[in-house]
């Protein structure tokens, strides 16, 4: 009986478990109450502005490095900022008005500086990668390195080089008639030079060659013969042209560049610029930049070379380097420095390279199709890259434009005046009148 009993309890309670499981089983399960939806706005990308000048060809090429460099990248974006040309964008900048990336040229480092307008580069390519040994022209970054930093990034050099019409001075022809012809097409002595401004000007109404009568013009014919412009290469005081090596030099470059039977006419200056005249196939040689080439290169029926500037003595010319600089007052550093690590890069340069307006100082492109084009005029165009190695930059000038109007002046006296010149009592006047400018206090004493 008590058997049963506990039998019958164990069966109550297994039918009273069995009914909870299975009532519990059939409730529904809560429905759960929906989370509120978010949508996330996309962070807007940080802006880098970049300013640049230059022919309407050059600022299309850097408008495609810059779609370029959006194009790889959602976080930031560089914004383009255009100048009409050099002069405003120095004045833009000194004044505090700088976009966080610009170009510059390296003429005018010592006022950049001296603005305190500049955020030095180095230590941020460096952490970039970016490689200032072979990979770019030695000469064109040291041109940027001040206090022991480099200032602004290297990017296009300008080497000043001698434009012949190869159909005037034509060197088989020349050979023929027992005129010397130089032994390298690339590199003229001063001698090879003045024989082929004697032939050229045979020629009825053509003339052998101009040489622009300014400080830059005459510079490489002094440094080639051991002279120097200035008495100081960062601080000068003072021109030197009367000094020994400078008058020797200038002495022996006026005889052809002071003879009218060998350079334009005052007749035919008043009528054309001597560019003009060289693209009219009036003038066999001028000196001149890179920025040249595609303005010659579209003058139908021209053909024209180039060669280094004339050597007295040794190898020697002048030009300017432009740099991608950092501006003090930019608050995306980083993303400054990206953008210059990029357009310095070969794929950026090429873009560039390809207009025809730049000798560019990465040293691959300038050694590559995009540069050295056989294709297309001027078939010696590594004369660009062999002439920075004996290219010297101009020093620091506070008040250059100032020099350049005290001196012009004279020096185009020296070089295009008729009749006798006293090259002695010359020289003396073009050194004490930059007196007035680069030490003033001296030249009043």
């Amino acid at each position: 009986m008590l058997l049963r009993r506990v039998v019958l309890a164990l069966g109550a309670s297994a039918l009273v478990l069995t009914s909870v499981a299975c009532t519990q089983e059939a409730r529904p399960e809560p429905t759960p109450t929906p989370k509120p939806t978010t949508t996330s706005t996309p962070e807007k990308p940080r802006v880098v502005t970049f300013g640049a000048y230059g022919t309407a060809k050059e600022v299309d090429a850097m408008r495609s490095v810059v779609e370029s460099f959006n194009a790889s990248t959602t976080t930031r974006q560089v914004e383009l900022v255009t100048w009409p040309d050099h002069e405003t964008a120095l004045r833009e900048i000194t004044a505090g008005k700088a976009p966080d990336v610009f170009l510059t040229s390296r003429i005018d480092l010592g006022q950049l500086i001296d603005a305190e307008a500049l955020r030095p580069v180095s230590l941020l390519l460096d952490e970039r990668g970016v490689d200032f040994g072979d990979r770019y022209a030695r000469g064109a970054v040291d041109a940027f390195a001040y206090g022991d930093e480099l200032q602004c990034m290297a990017y296009s050099v300008s080497p000043m080089v001698l434009y012949y019409n190869d159909a005037i001075i034509d060197f088989d022809r020349m050979e023929r008639r027992g005129v010397t012809v130089p032994q390298r097409v690339d590199r003229w002595r001063f001698s090879e030079f003045a024989a082929a401004a004697e032939f050229a000007s045979r020629r009825g109404n053509v003339r052998g060659v101009w040489i622009d009568p300014t400080l830059e013009g005459l510079a490489p014919f002094v440094q080639s013969a051991g002279g120097d412009v200035f008495d100081d290469d960062v601080q000068p005081t003072t021109t030197t042209f009367s000094e020994d090596d400078s008058r020797e030099a200038l002495s022996q470059a006026l005889e052809v560049l002071r003879d009218p039977t060998l350079t334009p006419t005052p007749a035919q200056l008043r009528r054309s610029t001597p560019l003009e005249l060289f693209k009219n196939g009036r003038l066999a040689m001028m000196a001149g930049h890179r920025n040249l080439v595609p303005e010659l290169r579209a003058t139908p029926g021209l053909s024209f070379d180039v060669t280094a500037m004339p050597a007295i003595d040794g190898q020697a010319t002048v030009g300017d380097v432009s740099g991608l600089c950092i501006s003090a007052e930019s608050e995306v550093v980083g993303d400054a420095a990206d953008f210059i690590a990029y357009a310095v890069s070969d794929a950026a340069v090429e873009t560039v390279t390809r207009t025809g307006y730049i000798v560019p100082a990465n040293t691959h492109v300038a050694a590559s199709p995009a540069f050295l084009d056989e294709r297309q005029q001027p078939e010696h165009a590594g004369v660009f890259n062999a002439s920075i190695r004996y290219m010297e930059v101009p020093p620091f000038i506070e008040d250059r434009d100032r020099l350049l109007d005290v001196l012009t002046p004279l020096l185009e006296q020296l070089v295009t005046s008729p009749g006798t010149l006293d090259l002695e009592v010359a020289l003396e006047e073009i050194d004490a009148a930059s007196r007035t400018v680069l030490s003033p206090e001296e030249a009043q004493e």
